[in-house]
C-alpha cells in the first residue's frame, strides 16, 4: 500500500497518554464506526497480522507514548515520542508553540514537501519523524498553559 503521513491537532487532555487516549477512541469512531469491521480498538489491535502488514495510515498506528527524543530503530515501532526542547525552538522560536505556530509550520512542510527537488534534505517539521510506524507529539499552548497537542507521523513501508 506504501507509507502515508499523517497529523492531528487535539486539545489536551491533562496529560499526553489521556489526550492521545481519547485522540486514539475519535478516530477509531471515525474509520470504524459502524462495528462492520471492528467492534472496539481492543479488537483492532487483536488483528495482528492486520496491523502489523497494513495498519490503518493514522493515529491508530502508534500505540504507545515513549519519553525519550531520540528513535532506537526496531523497538519503538508504534510509538510516539515528544519533539526534543532544542528542536522545538528550532522550528517555532519557542519550547511552548502555538496552535497556530503548530499549523504555519505543517503547511510549510507540506508545501515544502510538494515543491522539493529530489534528493534535496528536508529540514520542515515533518522531516522530525525519521521512522515509519512511529510518530512526535508537541504539546501546544495558549498563554504558555497546555491547551492541545499535534501528533504527526507515518504508517506504512
Amino acid at each position: 500500500m506504501g507509507a502515508s503521513g499523517w497529523d492531528y491537532i487535539t486539545p489536551y487532555s491533562g496529560s499526553v497518554e489521556a489526550t492521545l487516549k481519547a485522540l486514539h477512541d475519535e478516530v477509531f469512531q471515525q474509520i470504524y464506526g459502524d462495528g462492520e469491521e471492528y467492534a472496539s480498538l481492543t479488537e483492532l489491535y487483536e488483528d495482528e497480522e492486520f496491523m502489523s502488514e497494513e495498519g490503518t495510515h493514522s493515529i491508530l498506528d502508534v500505540r504507545w507514548i515513549v519519553d525519550t527524543t531520540e528513535p532506537v530503530r526496531g523497538t519503538d515501532y508504534f510509538t510516539v515520542r515528544p519533539l526534543p526542547r532544542a528542536r522545538l525552538v528550532h522550528h517555532f522560536g519557542t519550547d511552548r508553540p502555538t496552535v497556530k505556530q503548530y499549523e504555519d509550520a505543517m503547511a510549510h512542510s507540506y508545501a515544502a514537501m510538494r515543491n522539493r527537488r529530489p534528493m534535496a534534505e528536508d529540514t520542515t517539521l515533518l522531516a522530525e519523524d525519521r521512522m515509519r510506524w512511529t510518530g512526535v507529539y508537541v504539546i501546544l499552548c495558549t498563554d504558555n498553559r497546555p491547551t492541545h497537542v499535534g501528533f504527526f507521523g507515518s504508517s506504512g513501508d
